[in-house]
């Protein structure tokens, strides 16, 4: 199973490929294939800086073959301004990946610390080391925006797994 994880943002948009298997009844691998972050300049016109983002992802998207997107939902921010920007970032994304025809889910934060940190408020430091664990990886993916959207990623893994398993 290959999946893109996106943290949206209009000023840095994280982004990261993971692949799963399944390699016994219980056990599954996790690899990071790529990660980064899409970054739009800041004193550009809010309509130039989704066209760039929406062209980043658009790239993304069909430089591999994925099975999922999933992008976070955007559950409450205290900034209106951050929340308006997030959300228009989101859009693009979901945008671009049903143009692609792609399947889309989205996770809360909360959603995505709980499958991998264990801890629904956990940390972004926490969720950090815990990425790196469950992905092998000798440091925690930074910026936190790339270590969001690999935790996105292990988020949908888990959730499809377990439904599978119980269904």
């Amino acid at each position: 199973m290959f999946i893109l994880g996106v943290d949206p943002g209009l000023s840095r948009c994280g982004w990261a490929v993971a692949a799963f298997k399944k390699n016994l009844p219980t056990l599954a691998s996790a690899e990071l294939l790529d990660c980064g972050v899409i970054k739009t300049p800041t004193d550009w016109p809010v309509n130039k800086r989704l066209v760039m983002l929406k062209a980043a992802l658009e790239g993304l998207i069909t430089s591999y073959t994925l099975d999922a997107v999933v992008v976070e939902r955007v559950f409450f921010q205290s900034n209106a301004k951050t929340a308006m920007s997030v959300g228009q970032a989101s859009g693009i994304a979901l945008l671009v990946a049903t143009e692609r025809q792609l399947a889309v889910y989205q996770y809360s934060a909360n959603e995505v610390k709980l499958a991998v940190a264990g801890y629904g408020s956990a940390q972004k430091s926490q969720v950090q080391k815990m990425v790196a664990k469950l992905f092998g990886l000798s440091v925690p993916p930074t910026p936190a925006d790339v270590a969001d959207a690999l935790g996105l990623a292990y988020c949908h893994f888990r959730k499809q797994k377990y439904l599978k398993e119980i269904c």
